[in-house]
C-alpha cells in the first residue's frame, strides 16, 4: 500500500496525516516538534510512504533535514502560493495537514 503524508508545522507542534492512494486517513496525530518522536511515529509506515509534504513555515528546515536524513522523500510546500479549495468554509490544523497530502 502506498501512503502519502502531509505535515502542518507550527512553532511547537506538528499535525501529521498519512493517507492511502484513495485519500482515506491511515494516521492522524498531533505531536510536539521533536524529531525522534516524529520519526518513531512514521517508522511503522516508512516502507509504504511515497512522500511527505511539509508546510514551509519559518522553522521548516530542522524537520525537512531530519526527514530527509532518515530516508524520506520530502516536498516543501509554500502554502502562501498554493490556493486551497476556494469554497472552503472550515479549516483547522487537521484539515490543513490532510490537504497537504493531496
Amino acid at each position: 500500500m502506498k501512503l502519502y503524508g502531509g505535515i502542518d508545522l507550527h512553532s511547537n507542534n506538528s499535525v501529521i496525516h498519512l493517507v492511502d492512494k484513495s485519500g482515506s486517513n491511515v494516521l492522524k496525530k498531533r505531536l510536539s516538534n521533536n524529531l525522534p518522536m516524529i520519526l518513531a511515529l512514521l517508522e511503522p509506515y516508512s516502507d509504504a510512504i511515497e512522500g511527505l509534504v511539509v508546510e514551509s513555515t519559518y522553522n521548516w528546515y530542522w524537520l525537512v533535514d531530519g526527514l530527509m536524513e532518515a530516508g524520506y522523500k520530502v516536498h516543501l510546500a509554500n502554502t502562501a502560493a498554493i490556493q486551497q479549495c476556494s469554497g472552503l468554509k472550515y479549516g483547522d490544523d487537521d484539515s490543513d495537514a490532510n490537504w497537504l497530502t493531496g
